[in-house]
């Protein structure tokens, strides 16, 4: 298991009117995010019960920001290995209530989504809900693609855990889960009303972020362990695309075959010149997952 200090400095709670809140735990990761978090935190407070950021010692703005929240700050030191943020701060830290939502600093909740989520958690025999995602890129909400999402992002807190696709990891592959998928143990369902995914940062922390997730995604090939979401053309939206990228990353010519999915077969040229440059991005990642796959074979 990976370390982590924890110490009473590093925990900043902030207390009002908790009795007439939704008694969920929201957990957000979080690295030099002050252009997303104040989005994201502003439907929470006052609504949630617990929000929780788990900060990676943050250069920017980030800690001061959610100083006038009613956030608690914890800062995580990545060491390599399994478990990653999320899992490491559901083993470690002490959780006031029996839900966990997780939310990306950049992800939005509307009040749709949160009223849904207020009559969900009442179900007794569901112990986990996927939820929707919409992708807002460069202003515009993309509606083709194949851009919705599907993630398991709240579930009982005794029933979810994040698969280990990857037992040797690095700080080059990103600190936090990247394609992992929450396991339930129980019984899931789905919510209707979709997460708004924004995000505010430039392009060229985008293309930082995503240098990382293709690290990732190269050793998860390369050395990958058994999925616990197993490729399926017949499971969930997270076996069905795994199974894709597993055929597709065995044919010539994958990154422009992935570029044409995107925009053509799933009609991402109708969001215009965002859908255009999305799909250009879905181009380029599967390109640089193949490459460094090559050069790891080569050496």
């Amino acid at each position: 298991m990976s370390q982590s200090t924890l110490t009473e400095s590093d925990i900043t709670p902030q207390v009002k009117n908790a009795s007439a809140r939704v008694p969920i735990s929201v957990l957000i990761p979080a690295k030099n995010e002050q252009d997303n978090l104040k989005r994201c935190l502003e439907p929470l407070n006052g609504w949630a019960d617990e929000i929780v950021i788990v900060d990676s010692h943050s250069t920017d703005d980030t800690r001061r920001l959610t100083a006038t929240t009613d956030a608690t700050v914890v800062q995580f030191d990545y060491q390599g290995g399994w478990p990653k943020k999320r899992q490491w701060a559901m083993d470690n830290l002490e959780w006031k209530n029996e839900w966990i939502l997780l939310l990306d600093a950049d992800e939005i909740l509307t009040d749709a989504v949160k009223q849904e989520i207020e009559e969900a958690i009442r179900n007794p025999s569901i112990a986990g809900y996927w939820l929707p995602f919409r992708i807002v890129f460069l202003g515009r909400m993309l509606r083709f693609g194949d851009t919705q999402l599907w993630k398991c992002s709240l579930f009982r807190r005794e029933h979810g855990r994040y698969e280990k696709r990857l037992e040797q990891q690095d700080a080059s592959m990103s600190d936090i889960e990247v394609h992992e998928h929450v396991v339930v143990d129980g019984q899931t369902a789905r919510l209707k009303s979709p997460v708004r995914h924004e995000n505010w940062n430039s392009l060229d922390r985008y293309i930082q972020k995503h240098n990382e997730y293709s690290n990732w995604e190269a050793e998860v090939w390369l050395r990958g362990t058994h999925d616990e979401l197993p490729p399926s053309l017949f499971g969930n939206q997270a076996q069905r695309r795994r199974w894709l990228k597993r055929v597709l990353f065995r044919l010539p010519g994958a990154p422009l075959i992935r570029f044409l999915y995107v925009y053509v077969i799933r009609l991402g040229f109708l969001d215009g010149r965002p859908g255009l440059i999305y799909a250009m991005f879905k181009f380029v990642q599967t390109f640089h997952v193949r490459a460094k796959v090559y050069e790891s074979n080569s050496n």
